[in-house]
């Protein structure tokens, strides 16, 4: 009996089937840098578009609830006719929620925010924390529902970089692709958070990687331009401001006035973000010296806020209403002035009581205060040579946030964005360059990179000098027993001396140690279960150089590809 005629059609899917399987099989175990991967990319900004979206719906809809308003647009008018009490207990509440999540699912009861993110790409090859991740949204999101004075940005971005991040895990990203990954999660969310494409593919760029090279501008924008489109289906085409254009700008003879509210929009910056470490610091030893439970941080934070908040009802949430009216120059000088005082000092106790929520959109609605302030004294004291006070509004509303974020270009871009109108350019450029300039001078070149500064991790300086804290002497050394190695009796005596490094140690503890001492090598020693030192090799100095070169080049050859 003659064999059956094999199916053309049967061997064709079969033969498709097969190469598919191939293929995953190859992207879960070496990764998309094996194969194109804006498919990849499109899918983590998809996902990062609707997290992104939730998040703010999620707010909404929560505000609405705990408020009992229909438009959380007007929340801060409304919640100036609501009982006194009630005003005051909501944040209190808030606080004691997000105190027991931060408590029971992070390790140290702090929210997650972009710095963590910034962290994550430079240092574990494009991951963040996921666990701790997960609980900061959720305490975030109850933040800023229940009378915290903070932004939104913070916890999206950090929820986009646990979606890359799970990711990159599963198919086993390497260093490279993980990092660009996570600057298309990054970008997707700011994109869709506040339908800016532009500014939120330039945000990841700028302040996340830190770096604009070429292979990962592609996935990044694309990733970008599906969380806009996202946000367009559920909100429309509409910008977060609905604006007049304020007015044409003097151009030449009103230049200079811009330039000095860059100035002080540069130096607002400074003590924005040093009353927000300073509540830190000062919540911290509070904490200490009267043995206060972490979980209950928050709550006593709620409370301040909540007192303010009975006579200042604007410092609530994310301040969009006030920024508005800011920006439309609906607001008085002295009104311009306290508003701002009021908010950064609300902004210092969200972060000072660990509450969650993110630092840009407060800095915006500081920033517009601060322009609105300057523009009507300088239109009163020259009024016959001077445009709109609400452009000063707009100028000083980017210089602020772009200080504060050391991202003076997809600021720029972001207050476009938000408006819509981009016959201000000039006056927002000039301040925000301003701006940055002197505040990077006076920070560690952001309120991210001095937050990690704070907790001894040197982004700010480069990889120069981040990259040797992640080099383990460890990893670097010569074990014992290796040919090349130095006499056992010399180490001994080095130990004994003292000049010696642990296993664990980063080359930024050890490289000072060969300095000082001039030796061409240092014992790399273990301790035991007694507290005994046990040598286990030997860092020579030429050793650790190299690792260091070859991580410099490869970072370099990162950023330049």
């Amino acid at each position: 009996m003659a064999a059956p005629k094999p199916n053309p059609v049967s061997e064709q899917v079969s033969q498709v089937i097969k190469t598919c399987q191939a293929g995953w099989t190859v992207l879960r175990r070496r990764g998309p840098s094996q194969i194109q991967f804006w498919f990849i990319a499109l899918a983590i900004g998809i996902a990062a578009g609707f997290a992104a979206v939730f998040f703010r719906k999620g707010i909404n809809s929560l505000q609405a609830a705990l408020y009992g308003t229909e438009d959380v647009h007007f929340l801060h008018s409304f919640a100036a006719s609501l009982p006194w009490y009630w005003i005051l207990c909501l944040p209190i509440a808030g606080g004691l929620v997000v105190g027991l999540i931060l408590h029971f699912f992070t390790p140290d009861g702090r929210v997650r925010s972009v710095a963590d993110v910034i962290e994550g790409a430079a240092l574990s090859d494009g991951r963040v924390e996921r666990r701790a991740g997960v609980a900061s949204m959720f305490a975030s999101l109850i933040t800023l529902s229940s009378g915290g004075s903070s932004g939104r940005e913070g916890p999206v971005v950090h929820m986009a970089g646990v979606i890359s991040t799970i990711v990159c895990r599963y198919i086993h990203a390497d260093g490279i692709t993980g990092r660009d990954l996570l600057g298309c999660a990054v970008a997707a969310a700011v994109s869709a958070s506040f339908n800016a494409p532009i500014a939120g593919a330039l945000f990841a760029l700028e302040v996340v990687l830190r770096h604009f090279a070429v292979h990962a501008f592609a996935p990044i924008v694309i990733a970008s331009v599906a969380g806009t489109v996202i946000n367009r289906i559920e909100f429309g085409d509409v910008t977060e401001f609905v604006l007049n254009t304020p007015g044409a700008l003097q151009f030449y003879v009103e230049l200079p006035a811009f330039l000095l509210l860059g100035l002080i929009c540069g130096l607002v910056a400074v003590l924005v973000m040093h009353s927000v470490f300073w509540a830190e610091d000062v919540g911290t030893r509070i904490q200490t010296a009267i043995s206060l439970p972490r979980w209950l941080r928050p709550a006593a934070s709620g409370a301040l806020l909540g007192i303010m908040a009975i006579w200042f009802p604007h410092i609530i949430g994310v301040g969009y209403e006030t920024t508005y009216r800011a920006l439309t120059g609906s607001l008085l000088l002295d009104q311009a002035i306290i508003y701002a005082m009021l908010k950064a000092a609300a902004l210092a106790i969200t972060f000072g009581g660990r509450m969650g929520g993110g630092i840009f959109s407060p800095s915006l609605m500081i920033g517009a205060l601060t322009g609105l302030a300057f523009g009507l004294i300088a239109t009163a004291t020259l009024p016959d040579v001077s445009g709109t006070h609400t452009l000063y509004a707009f100028a000083g509303m980017g210089a602020v946030a772009a200080a504060v974020l050391g991202a003076p270009i997809s600021t720029t871009l972001i207050v476009f964005e938000l408006t819509g109108d981009w016959q201000i350019g000039l006056a927002v450029m000039v301040s925000v360059s301003m701006s940055t300039a002197l505040a990077s001078r006076i920070v560690d070149r952001s309120f991210f990179l001095t937050q990690l500064e704070r907790r001894g991790i040197h982004l700010a300086a480069g990889p120069q000098a981040y990259l040797l804290a992640q080099l383990r002497a460890g990893s670097v050394m010569r074990p014992t027993g290796d040919r090349r190695s130095p006499d056992p009796d010399t180490c001994a005596r080095m130990i004994e001396e003292h000049l010696y490094v642990e296993g664990s140690a980063s080359l930024e503890a050890a490289m000072p140690m060969f300095d000082s001492a001039e030796v061409a090598f240092l014992p790399v020693v273990t301790r035991t279960r007694a507290g005994e030192l046990e040598q286990i090799g030997a860092l020579f100095h030429i050793d650790a150089l190299k690792a260091y070169n070859r991580a410099l080049a490869a970072t370099a050859a990162e950023e330049h590809s």
